[in-house]
Formats: C-alpha cells, sequence, structure tokens
C-alpha cells in the first residue's frame, strides 16, 4: 500500500463554523508535503484531525490504513506551531521523556543533531532563544522513526539562518517511506523540498499537484500560483 493518509469526505464543524468541509484528498508514501492556504483555511485543523487532537464531524480519515487512534499516533510525530517544552526542564529531561514515550525515538540521533548546534543534554530550555527553542523541538520530532511527519510552520519567527538548518534536518532525518507535511506560508523557503503542494482555502481542496506538474502545466514557481489562486 502506497497511501500513508486518506481523507474522504472529510469535515470538521466548530459550531456554526465550518473548519474543513467534504475533503477527499489522499497521500503517497516517500513525498515532502507542503499543506498551503491563507490564514483559516483548515490546514491546522487538518493536521491536528490527523494527530487525533480533533475528531471530525463526520466523514473518514485513515492513516497507514487506520482510523486515527492507538496505532496512528505510534507512527505519527507531530510538531506543533507553539512552543511546548515546559521551561522548567533541561534538555536532558525532555529526552529522558520522548525516550520513554514513543519506542520509536533515536536518542543517540537527537544527541547528534543537538551537539551539531552546541546545545548540551544540561541545558536549561528557559535560557534558550525562541528559535533554539524551535530547533529543540524539530531535532525531537525528526528523532522518531514515523511514518508520517506533521510540522505546523517550522520555520516561522526564525532567522534565514536558521531556516536553512530546519530544512537540512528536515530533508536529511526522515525515513524515505515515510511522508512529511509542511504548513507554512513561508512558501519560496520551502518550496525547494517539496514534491508535492495541496492548496485549501475555506476548508475545501483548491489544488493538490506535484510541484514539476506546476512548473509544467502553469509554468510558474508554487509561491506564484499560490498568490494567483488566493489574489495575494
Amino acid at each position: 500500500m502506497n497511501e500513508i493518509l486518506v481523507c474522504s469526505d472529510l469535515c470538521k464543524n466548530y459550531g456554526q463554523k465550518t473548519a474543513l468541509s467534504h475533503l477527499e484528498l489522499t497521500l503517497e508514501r516517500g513525498k515532502i508535503i507542503g499543506l498551503l492556504g491563507p490564514n483559516g483555511s483548515g490546514k491546522t485543523t487538518l493536521i491536528k484531525l490527523i494527530a487525533g487532537l480533533l475528531v471530525p464531524t463526520y466523514g473518514s480519515l485513515t492513516v497507514g490504513g487506520n482510523r486515527i487512534g492507538v496505532e496512528t499516533k505510534k507512527i505519527v510525530s507531530y510538531l506543533p506551531e507553539r512552543t511546548y517544552i515546559p521551561e522548567w526542564m533541561k534538555v536532558k529531561d525532555i529526552l529522558d521523556f520522548f525516550e520513554d514515550f514513543y519506542s520509536d525515538f533515536s536518542r543517540d540521533r537527537a544527541v547528534e543533531m543537538l551537539t551539531s548546534l552546541n546545545i548540551a543534554v544540561g541545558d536549561k530550555i528557559k535560557t534558550m532563544s525562541k528559535g533554539t527553542k524551535e530547533k529543540v523541538q524539530l531535532i525531537l520530532v525528526m528523532s522518531r522513526e514515523a511514518e508520517l511527519y506533521l510540522l505546523d510552520e517550522p520555520i516561522a519567527g526564525v532567522d534565514p539562518a536558521a531556516r536553512d538548518y530546519i530544512l537540512r534536518t528536515i530533508i536529511t532525518n526522515y525515513n524515505e517511506n515515510a511522508s512529511i507535511i509542511i504548513s507554512t506560508h513561508l512558501i519560496t523557503d520551502i518550496e525547494p523540498v517539496l514534491d508535492d503542494v495541496v492548496m485549501i482555502q475555506n476548508g475545501t481542496l483548491r489544488i493538490h499537484a506535484s510541484v514539476d506538474e506546476i512548473r509544467e502545466k502553469n509554468q510558474m514557481s508554487v509561491d506564484a500560483l499560490f498568490r494567483e489562486v488566493f489574489r495575494c
């Protein structure tokens, strides 16, 4: 089975507000996928549904052939938009937590990446800059042998050098049979690493295509197409 994610008639409502509407989407393994759309388009809602943090109003959603639950959480590695590591922790503490909680977590890989950034296991989270905290979180997420990685705005709010490091970390530290979904507004920065693009608006699918197809068919970059579709 080459499908990692299948959404069928997927809907999510918050009271009277519709966040996702009858979404039909199938994503293959071995792809880096850009999840793009304007603010309020439903990107974070979709990611949280895949991660099992939200429940669909109706419709179905499967990861690796399984409905969202214990089995999918074993194979999904999720990086939220916000910093979540408690300030009182040291790097060692969060490494211990991930090692205890996730059977597929590679402590050696995480320590190797941390060392390359001169981050010691004894460093305190509260003394770190926002960019360094985000790098630590990304390293934790990418140190799992997951089948699907969900990265919600992984390069927002960091300087260009940090973005380069984060992108290198993403493309060099995942299983080639896994897929990565990256939600971002910084399209130009991530376009070079993308295989496919999913664009949504008002909770509905607008475009699902490969980057090569977009360039050949539309004769423009992903960023240019995004601006044309959404009139940015």
